[in-house]
């Protein structure tokens, strides 16, 4: 078949020229097909690939990571409650998950549909808007000092005294607590019953003593309205509890709640781009999704997991963990009868009526007056706290997610709550595959709270570290233990690797500037000798050893000490090779240094930039025309011209001293400003670095500081030998002929003399014994040396 349709195309070709061509060609495809290629094998792994591994909270092990969909992973965060600053810890929890993602993305390349939430309504939120609006109404309604005014604040302090601080006293007892809060014993106690007393006993202060001095302007007559606000301002935490209590049944406009979460939530992104953490691919709120929360609790009813009880709807903790294929607190089944830790995940203003058992938390809660509400089956009401992940998250992921995230102080309840309630809804067995939680978050060696005076916001923090130091710190401890932030810690180990690293990459940049100036042209040599071979090695198995560390369930403090251990070695080989330095393969290694940096978040500036770039503040975000940014430099070559060409003219005896004098000065005083570093080399050439200028003046103003210390040192020491030479100089003031007479010795100590003046007799007119004449003879010589040295030195001055 194949011959006869060979030979019909080959009749059919018009020209001899193309069937010479056709035949030529058929001849060569059948010589190729007798030769063939030889058999190729697969390779033998030598070293197996680490397999990713993550502490997962629902087993307390590392497990292997395996997503249900290649490489594509769900990953639900749970959000803020926005209702204040944020602070420390959320900057523990969201940078440190940030940095998670960013090893699963940008290290390991999976695909992540990061999903976040933000909780707008809240007790805390409903509770803080409520007062802050009653509070600012009140502020704006008073403008005379009244007695009334007076006795209403008296009121709200009476009332917080006796809650909060003196647990039933009266204001006589006042006096008395004032001074048992300096007995340290004693406010111990006090801390231990409520963290939260040294806070409500300054407020109380603060309080008081407004109160005082508003009944002494009452008195005087001072009624203005900067006394009025400057009482209502000094007892603002006090009074704004006393307005709720009194008219927030009359907060009605569901606004108030909203507008308060939505001026913090505009906060915490700010506060999150200023730390470098990645935006969610998908932020959903609680407000936007209380039609779905309803169907979902309705599910939940059908299903026989929830019952309504006055309005309200709770879960049916002891139906689940009784069904065959469900188990309530997965998480912590150990907590599941702790009573503390369930009334905290239900909220300040819960009213528990109709719950079946005391672990039975709320899906929905009917609103009292002064709450927001939204219309239900049962009534009018707003959602529970749980509910809102449970139903966000199967919103945008279904009935399973890969990865679910938090702190850990949320575990249980509302971690295990979430579980139980997704389960319930969607009857499976498994609504979450991987639990990670970030572990607390101490300062300096204590739990961080107000009352502690070591509550810091990220505003505060920020104004002492940078980011890329915050992040630093975290890098260096484990994701999911507990971190003692600490003076120390950042004073010391971060700032040591930031130095180290900066250092690294303004030589190597450096390096790699100058040779690129030279043209790097091959010098006949190929620079790849036993040096370069065992950095190379040593280069690759550390890169090993950090996949190794990443897949130890994110192991950073291990990650960055391999990339410390490289740039050491890689600082041992520039140190020593020298001339025959191989600059390719520093800029190899530094550049794959910068891209783990970068992919932990630490990096700043062009993303092509060298090493991990400099913080925006080193040098200033503002753009510069180009005569503003040469200028400075122009002018200090300039100078620098101008003063040799002065000096080769004047042709003078130290022309050349003082030529490498203005170099000195152009390296250490003009270009130290504009941040440049020279580096004298033994070539005799200058390594030219590109250095904030801050550090270069700080480190040249402490090598002058340590020169000046230095010096005064000799100059101390120089004096002290000085005074030691003057001291044993003045012991020869006295000839030695009068050393053994008075008034240099007591009188009557000896009777007779010689001429040269040494004593031969006591002073009872008995000679002198051997060993007296011996001892006075050898004090002799020794005065008589010194007294020629004291005449010298007398004719010397």
């Amino acid at each position: 078949m194949i011959l006869a349709w060979s030979a019909i195309r080959y009749r059919s070709l018009p020209t001899l020229c193309d069937k010479q061509f056709y035949l030529t060609t058929r001849l060569r495809s059948a010589s190729c097909m007798a030769v063939q290629q030889p058999p190729w094998t697969i390779p033998i792994r030598q070293v197996d690939e680490p397999v990713l591994k993550i502490y997962n909270s629902l087993t307390r092990t590392k497990t292997e990571f395996v997503p249900r969909n290649g490489r594509h992973v769900k990953w639900y965060n749970c959000g803020p409650t926005v209702y204040d600053a944020s602070h420390m810890g959320h900057a523990r929890n969201y940078m440190t998950q940030d940095i998670l993602r960013r090893i699963l993305t940008d290290y390991f390349a999976y695909d992540i549909h990061f999903v976040m939430n933000i909780t707008d309504i809240d007790d805390k939120i409903i509770e803080r808007a409520r007062q802050n609006h009653l509070l600012e109404k009140f502020r704006l309604e008073t403008t005379v000092l009244s007695p009334n005014l007076v006795s209403q604040v008296g009121d709200a302090w009476r009332s917080h005294l006796r809650d909060r601080v003196g647990r039933g006293e009266e204001e006589e007892a006042w006096a008395r607590l004032e001074k048992l809060i300096l007995n340290k014993n004693w406010k111990q106690d006090c801390l231990k019953r409520d963290e939260k007393f040294d806070m409500y006993f300054t407020s109380a202060a603060r309080t008081r003593a407004a109160l005082q001095l508003a009944q002494s302007q009452l008195q005087s007559g001072n009624l203005g309205s900067d006394v009025v606000h400057q009482l209502i301002d000094s007892s603002k935490d006090i009074l704004a509890r006393s307005l709720d209590t009194q008219y927030k049944s009359t907060v009605t406009d569901p606004t108030i709640s909203r507008s308060l979460a939505a001026y913090w939530e505009s906060r915490f992104f700010h506060d999150m781009a200023r730390l470098r953490v990645r935006d969610p691919d998908t932020v959903t709120r609680v407000t936007e999704y209380v039609p779905e929360i309803v169907a979902f609790v309705e599910r939940i009813i059908q299903n026989g997991y929830a019952y309504e009880a006055g309005g309200s709807v709770y879960f049916d903790t002891q139906a689940f963990d009784g069904a065959d294929d469900h188990d309530y607190a997965k998480l912590e089944p150990w907590s599941k009868g702790n009573r503390e830790l369930l009334e905290g995940g239900e909220g300040t203003l819960s009213v528990k009526t109709g719950q079946r058992s005391a672990s039975d938390f709320a899906l929905w809660k009917a609103s009292k007056p002064g709450e927001p509400s939204w219309a239900s089956p049962w009534g009018p009401g707003r959602p529970g706290w749980h509910i809102e992940c449970s139903v966000m998250a199967s919103a945008i992921f279904g009935d399973n997610m890969d990865i679910h995230s938090g702190g850990i102080d949320l575990a249980f309840p509302h971690h295990d709550n979430e579980i139980a309630q997704s389960e319930a809804y969607h009857n499976c067995g498994s609504w979450v595959n991987y639990f990670i939680h970030t572990g607390h978050l101490h300062i300096e060696g204590l739990k961080m709270s107000k009352s502690l005076k070591n509550f810091i916001t990220i505003d505060e923090i920020l104004e002492k570290y940078t980011a890329r130091q915050l992040r630093l710190a975290f890098l260096t401890q484990l994701w999911n233990a507990k971190i003692d932030f600490s003076e120390s810690l950042m004073t010391g180990e971060v700032r040591n690797i930031e130095t180290t690293l900066n250092n690294f990459f303004t030589t190597t940049k450096a390096l790699i500037n100058q040779a690129e100036a030279e043209g790097r042209m091959s010098d006949g040599s190929h620079h790849y000798e036993l040096p370069e071979q065992e950095l190379t090695t040593s280069f690759h198995q550390i890169q090993s050893n950090f996949r190794a560390a990443l897949c130890d369930s994110f192991n950073t403090p291990e990650a960055i000490d391999t990339l410390r251990d490289l740039v050491s070695k890689t600082n041992i080989y520039i140190n020593t090779r020298g001339k025959n330095l191989n600059v390719g393969l520093i800029e190899y290694i530094a550049r794959w240094v910068g891209r783990m940096l970068r992919m932990f978040g630490l990096g700043e500036g062009e993303t092509n930039e060298m090493g991990w770039g400099q913080d925006g503040q080193a040098y200033g975000n503002v753009a510069m025309k180009r005569e503003d940014v040469i200028m400075p430099y122009l002018r200090s070559l300039s100078s620098f011209r101008d003063g040799v060409r002065k000096l080769a003219m004047e042709k003078g005896d130290t022309a050349l001293k003082d030529i490498l004098a203005l170099c000195d000065k152009l390296r250490d005083v003009d270009l130290v400003p504009l941040g440049v570093a020279l580096d004298d080399q033994e070539d005799g050439k200058a390594l030219v670095k590109i250095v904030p200028a801050a550090e270069l003046i700080k480190a040249r103003d402490e090598k002058r500081a340590q020169l000046d210390a230095k010096n005064a040192k000799k100059l101390e020491a120089a004096e002290n030998e000085r005074l030691k030479r003057l001291q044993k100089i003045m012991k020869g003031r006295v000839a030695p002929a009068d050393m053994f007479k008075p008034p240099h010795v007591e009188e009557g100590t000896y009777g007779s003399w010689n001429d040269a003046g040494l004593p031969l007799t006591d002073g009872n007119g008995k000679e002198l014994s051997k060993t007296q004449e011996k001892k006075t003879q050898k004090n002799w010589e020794n005065q008589k040396k010194l007294h020629e040295d004291y005449l010298a030195w007398q004719r010397e001055q």
